[in-house]
């Protein structure tokens, strides 16, 4: 009994750690990004519910992680569609870019849709799917410098 949970617990864990984020590099700040990211989710008729700071949190104790902000957007138009499907998707709802810096200069992280909301009602060809990743793609392209 306990090897079949043990293994059960691992296949989870394995295929949860197997969805890779997005990964897009820009040139210009974390904070020049942030606000290209905010501009285009907004030129898209998003709406940015807000950005949190972690890296300026987390130096308010005494360390430091880097520039590490958290842009929450969405489209209700978009999102009543993923909700439709199943309520329990605004779990995962809205939608999230990580923007942090590197030696290299800043990224963007994000999830792809399809693997964000899987373990909800919506089929993985659902077009709510496909019309979210083009979003995500489209803001993410226009933050870039």
């Amino acid at each position: 009994m306990n090897r079949i949970l043990s293994a059960a617990v691992l296949a989870v864990f394995t295929s949860a750690a197997a969805a890779e984020p997005v990964i897009v590099p820009t040139s210009g700040s974390v904070d020049q990004t942030v606000g290209d990211l905010q501009a285009a989710v907004e030129a898209q008729g998003g709406r940015v519910f807000g950005v949190i700071d972690f890296g300026g949190a987390v130096r308010s104790v005494g360390s430091d992680v880097g520039d590490v902000q958290l842009v929450i957007f969405g489209d209700p138009r978009i999102g009543a569609q993923a909700l439709s499907a199943d309520r329990m998707a605004a779990l995962d709802l809205p939608g999230k870019v990580l923007v942090y810096d590197t030696p290299a200069g800043s990224e963007m992280a994000y999830e792809q849709p399809e693997e964000m909301l899987a373990e909800w009602n919506i089929p993985p060809d659902a077009p709510v799917l496909t019309m979210m990743s083009r979003v995500l793609e489209a803001i993410t392209s226009a933050a870039t410098r």
